[in-house]
């Protein structure tokens, strides 16, 4: 294993490429934040009549874990943080899972969080919930629901330039992988469907039912699991290493993540595969690297050196 290297560097410019999102981008940002919703309600309201199964927490829950980490350790880690080297297939692997959550192709997702690190907390923070917002109760609520889903509709994409994302405008997998964007957005409504209606014997009924929990319920809940790290991560949670922005440890959106909610320990060495440095902080997402490095298929993995951790060390 490798030493973990701080990829964001102080005094960046903010160089956004882009007046604002696309169209597009906005379209399937509010197909993610508002359709899923309605899967919920449709429930709720007995459309389907009594609709839950366990085809449905199976579907759920597995689609939950593949995609998340899809995210987490494909989106997050190697593709933007590049904590560890891998195979072309697993690559591609993680790119087409983090593409189901619709938080963006590969590029897109890489490029805002690159621009997020370099600027956390100041101005040019695509999703800070402090910078820009008033010291005061009422700034605070503007700048949770800001740094939540509020960034989203008017400054997700825009840095698709060559300042933070060149390594992945320069290889051809990603930037087929993002060319069919939307081909992983059908496919992760068609599989629980497809799931459903062949576990009921050609049923619509099913194929809906699974749908609905595996398709809009699993990424409603997923895609606000991946707010709060922006919001609550940024806002309530224990500082345990020394970083140059507000960024905290939170156990529940730990758990929620697979381990990106160790925010803090994320910032302070923001390269390392592991982000839960410390005794009983649960990384699924570490451990799924881990795992691949023992079958050979992960190498070059990067962690902080115990005397980097104390140097940092606030508690």
């Amino acid at each position: 294993m490798s030493e973990a290297v701080n990829l964001a560097a102080p005094d960046v410019e903010i160089a956004t490429v882009r007046e604002h999102t696309t169209r597009a981008s906005q379209v399937v940002t509010m197909i993610a934040i508002v359709v899923p919703p309605l899967g919920i309600i449709a429930v709720a309201f007995g459309l389907w009549g009594i609709a839950f199964s366990w085809v449905d927490v199976a579907v759920f829950l597995t689609l939950y874990v593949l995609t998340g980490l899809g995210t987490t350790v494909g989106f997050h880690r190697l593709f933007t943080h590049r904590s560890f080297e891998t195979t072309k297939t697993v690559r591609a692997i993680f790119a087409i899972l983090g593409s189901m959550t619709l938080q963006g192709p590969v590029t897109q997702w890489v490029t805002d969080h690159r621009k997020h690190h370099a600027l956390s907390d100041e101005e040019g923070d695509p999703h800070s919930p402090h910078a820009g917002f008033a010291p005061n109760a009422w700034g605070a609520v503007k700048g949770f629901f800001h740094a939540h889903m509020g960034w989203l509709f008017h400054l997700k994409g825009m840095e698709r330039g060559e300042r933070y994302g060149k390594d992945l405008y320069d290889d051809t997998l990603i930037r087929r992988i993002d060319r069919m964007y939307f081909v992983w957005v059908v496919l992760t409504f068609a599989i629980p469907f497809a799931i459903g209606y062949a576990v009921g014997g050609a049923s619509w009924k099913l194929g809906l039912e699974v749908l609905i929990w595996g398709g809009l319920i699993r990424i409603f809940a997923y895609q606000h699991a991946t707010f709060s790290v922006n919001s609550i991560c940024h806002m309530f949670g224990r500082r345990s290493y020394r970083s140059r922005d507000e960024s905290r440890n939170n156990w529940v959106v730990a758990a929620l993540t697979f381990g990106e909610g160790w925010h803090n320990n994320h910032h302070a060495f923001p390269a390392s595969a592991r982000h839960g440095l410390d005794r009983l902080q649960l990384d699924i997402a570490w451990l799924t690297i881990r795992s691949l490095e023992k079958l050979g298929l992960a190498w070059n993995v990067r962690l902080p050196t115990m005397s980097q951790r104390e140097r940092r060390r606030l508690v």
